[in-house]
């Protein structure tokens, strides 16, 4: 007995610190204004909860750049581009500062075609050279779209419906190379090329009188697998030259890149690259071989694309406190509007002195 009156002793002190007094329920009177801003209030809360939970549930995309450590691993080319010339008349071949052999790193198909596209193929490459140049152009400002959409751009060129009359004139060159992680030049010429084990020669003279047009068009050139958010500026290039005699060079920059989002994670490359043109003419000391040249270099940074949402401890804590101050400040304005209206039926209800003079002069107050 003595240790149940002790734990209720217990109880009800604790009960005296109650910092939050409860009011009986016939002592609270409902009122329309109370009763209007709660109904405002509510609705309030809920609007502010459907967006808070729609910013928690929409991550964000955190770019880090660290070095890039990873030299071992291999380089994924795919390449699919069409030459202005027959392909007996020219060859693709690639070496890196490595010389081993080109056969190791896989072979490029060649295949005779025509340069002139048909009406479905031009329809075709004209709408893919818009787009990959608008999100090229726009890229800063729509690549968190890009990399959330989970849409990786590839471009595949319909089959040919109208076969032209004329021979081919035309060699498309594609494939998929895998490459050591070192500086390297892909590069087509006139003419067929010999490999050794430390390196290759190119048999051009034999194709000194042949007509050259190093006119092209680039519909895949890319490194690494497709990912979502990556552009790769080459696609959907077209250089048309009027003079045969020229040397197309790309710079070409690649940026190993590690996408990791909630539920993949991949590795991919991007690159960034620079033309230069340059006309050979050996009467102005111009010199070099006809072709095109792809120089392509390793970025020593690595870049980290981290999908990232706020904790759910975070979440709660700021769900808590928009209801919590919009509650508070709900009642807040319930007071102000009940002492503003208080004050002002008090003084429409204050007696009123009225002065009527009377023929004798006397005051009567009512």
């Amino acid at each position: 007995m003595l240790r149940y009156r002790g734990v209720k002793q217990a109880l009800d002190a604790v009960s005296r610190l109650d910092a939050f007094p409860k009011v009986k329920e016939e002592f609270v009177q409902a009122t329309r204004v109370g009763g209007t801003l709660s109904l405002i209030s509510r609705l309030v809360i809920l609007f502010l909860i459907y967006h808070e939970v729609s910013y928690y549930m929409d991550s964000r995309l955190v770019f880090t750049f660290v070095p890039d450590t990873d030299l071992q691993s291999k380089l994924k080319v795919h390449i699919d581009l069409t030459v202005a010339m027959p392909c007996k008349s020219i060859g693709a071949d690639i070496l890196d500062s490595t010389n081993q052999n080109v056969f190791s790193f896989g072979i490029l198909q060649e295949e005779d075609t025509w340069f002139e596209l048909c009406p479905s193929q031009r329809v075709h490459f004209d709408y893919m050279q818009h787009h990959n140049s608008y999100l090229r152009n726009e890229y800063h400002s729509i690549a968190e779209i890009l990399y959330k959409s989970d849409h990786a751009v590839v471009y595949s060129m319909p089959e040919r419906v109208i076969i032209p009359a004329k021979p081919h004139d035309a060699c498309r060159i594609h494939g998929v190379l895998t490459l050591n992680k070192v500086a390297g030049n892909f590069h087509i010429t006139v003419g067929k090329t010999i490999h050794f084990s430390r390196g290759h020669i190119h048999l051009n003279s034999i194709f000194a009188n042949t007509q050259t047009n190093f006119s092209h068009r680039i519909n895949r050139f890319s490194f690494g697998d497709h990912t979502a958010g990556i552009i790769h500026p080459l696609e959907g290039d077209e250089k048309i030259f009027d003079n045969g005699q020229v040397m197309m060079q790309y710079f070409i920059e690649i940026v190993p890149t590690d996408v990791q989002k909630f539920y993949s994670h991949s590795k991919t490359y991007q690159y960034t690259v620079r033309e230069n043109l340059q006309l050979i003419d050996i009467d102005k000391g111009m010199q070099g071989v006809a072709g095109l040249y792809f120089k392509y270099d390793m970025s020593a940074l690595r870049v980290l694309v981290r999908q990232d949402r706020d904790s759910i401890a975070q979440f709660i804590v700021r769900l808590s406190s928009i209801i919590a101050g919009i509650v508070v400040i709900s009642g807040l304005l319930s007071k102000c509007m009940h002492l503003v209206g208080d004050a002002c039926c008090k003084r429409r209800h204050e007696p009123t002195v009225m002065h009527e003079t009377t023929s004798k002069g006397s005051v009567i107050i009512s």
